[in-house]
């Protein structure tokens, strides 16, 4: 029986892990195409100035599936580093160290705010929730202290949104520590004996985040798959009959394409998804595409004539005066020295995409960042030798309180869809780190069968990603 032929669209790890893992275990013909020159999306790297950076802060969290673990060990031997985390937290005009430690928090906890957190953990039980906001259920699981003086001035910045408008379900899936008890559990993770394996560790590759996806995108070829990259897909026509291939069409460069499949794995924003489907949308449906939101980023890197900033891998911002949300300095998460008297910062700064602080020049956008470094307390020694941008148009899903409607319109579309998978970070819309975007892949292929596409194993997965909740 012939292998069938599968088309994934977008390059990203959920786009070229299930590549990777299709030809491996012989189960698919594969072509996968990504738009840009480069795989990885949003986890991607690239080389700014002799340094490689990332698309803003990146790790590999621990908690990754063992199986996914070995395989990217694999993949990158040596390269795959196991290191410290090492960041911190500017909160009332203090540096606490994070992850949380026991001894960082007695010593440098501003005392008004300690003393507030301690009252909200003693009354939590008579908080009630009464809407299923992210206010609501912060403010009942942690209180107003740290949800006013950390959570909402944060959320407010990253989504762009009033807390009390975005979905109680935001706080669940965004949140690690998202009750006292976790909080707790988090800060006692870093005592000595209490330690969980992998707690305040991550991993990183030596030469960027980025090399996660292209060491599977590489295997993949290796293995057989078809690579394109700078494909634009311009359209996709459903099977006019049970027996009927998709037809997918687009151009590569100026050249256009048209290929046959048997089956369409689509890693790429739902709304983009259904926009390209030809002939499939209802009044319904076109609806949906129209409330589903992304809150944009612009990464703004400052190229610096120093070695080294700070010892810190990443600074949290949530102060509402400063605009950028984090700050990190790949060299510091890579333990690299070189090049020597240079270092990049990667500033990331959240917006909608076309409003005025996107349209900022990139001359603009540094001198921001630079007044915001300052008003932080960690202003650069001196004037950076270069800034560069670079905007990210879907950077996080925003969860506005009845959000479920339309994605579920949308996502009920396409599963009708004959012979189309929809998965990854950006089809589901979820908030999801790059294990659990790998996760959804291999699930993708163990669901795909000699006999053909087993829909209640797809089914079982799938209640597991809405058990996924982001690592911080």
């Amino acid at each position: 029986m012939p292998e069938p032929r599968v088309v994934i669209l977008g390059g990203g790890p959920a786009g070229v892990g299930a590549a990777w893992k299709l030809r491996t275990t012989g189960k698919a013909q594969v072509t996968l195409l990504e738009r840009q020159e480069v795989v990885g999306g949003n986890a991607g790297s690239f080389t700014l100035d002799g340094l490689r950076v990332d698309y803003g802060s990146h790790r590999l969290h621990p908690a990754t599936d063992p199986a996914i673990l070995a395989d990217i060990q694999r993949l990158l031997g040596g390269d795959l580093l196991d290191r410290p985390r090492h960041g911190r937290i500017g909160l009332l005009g203090r540096w606490i160290h994070f992850p949380l430690k026991p001894v960082d928090l007695m010593l440098r906890m501003p005392p008004g705010f300690a003393l507030g957190a301690t009252k909200d953990a003693a009354t939590k039980k008579f908080r009630v929730i009464e809407q299923d906001t992210f206010a609501a259920v912060l403010r009942k699981n942690l209180g107003p202290t740290i949800c006013e003086h950390f959570y909402f001035p944060y959320a407010q910045k990253i989504w762009g949104r009033a807390p009390e408008t975005l979905s109680g379900i935001q706080a669940r899936r965004r949140v690690s520590a998202g009750s006292f008890g976790k909080l707790v559990k988090k800060v006692l993770s870093a005592v000595p004996g209490l330690k969980p394996p992998g707690a305040g560790r991550f991993y990183y590759p030596r030469k960027g985040f980025g090399q996660i996806t292209e060491g599977f995108a590489e295997a993949a070829v290796q293995a057989g798959a078809d690579l394109r990259l700078g494909a634009e897909v311009t359209g996709l026509a459903p099977p006019a009959g049970a027996d009927a291939p998709w037809i997918v069409e687009g151009r590569r460069g100026t050249e256009p394409f048209r290929l046959e499949a048997d089956y369409v794995w689509s890693t790429i924003p739902i709304p983009v998804l259904a926009r390209l489907v030809r002939g499939a949308l209802t009044e319904p449906v076109m609806r949906a595409t129209g409330a589903i939101h992304y809150r944009a980023m612009l990464l703004v890197y400052l190229v610096l004539d120093v070695d080294q900033f700070t010892e810190y891998d990443a600074h949290y911002l949530p102060a509402a005066d400063v605009s950028i949300t984090r700050l990190s300095e790949p060299k510091n998460y890579s333990a690299s020295a070189e090049p020597r008297g240079k270092t990049i910062l990667c500033a990331e700064l959240p917006c909608d995409a076309d409003d005025a602080t996107w349209k900022k020049s990139d001359a603009e956008l540094g001198a921001q960042v630079t007044a915001d470094l300052a008003r932080a307390g960690i202003p650069l020694p001196r004037p950076a030798i270069g800034v560069h941008v670079r905007r990210l148009r879907q950077a996080y899903p925003i969860y506005l309180t009845g959000y479920e409607k339309p994605f579920s319109v949308l996502d009920q579309w396409a599963s009708g869809l004959p012979r189309l998978v929809n998965y990854g970070r950006q089809g589901l819309f979820a908030h999801d780190n790059t294990h659990h975007a790998l996760a959804m892949a291999y699930a993708a292929v163990d669901a795909l069968e000699p006999a053909g596409w087993n829909a209640d194993k797809w089914a079982a997965s799938r209640r597991v990603f809405e058990t996924f909740v982001v690592e911080d």
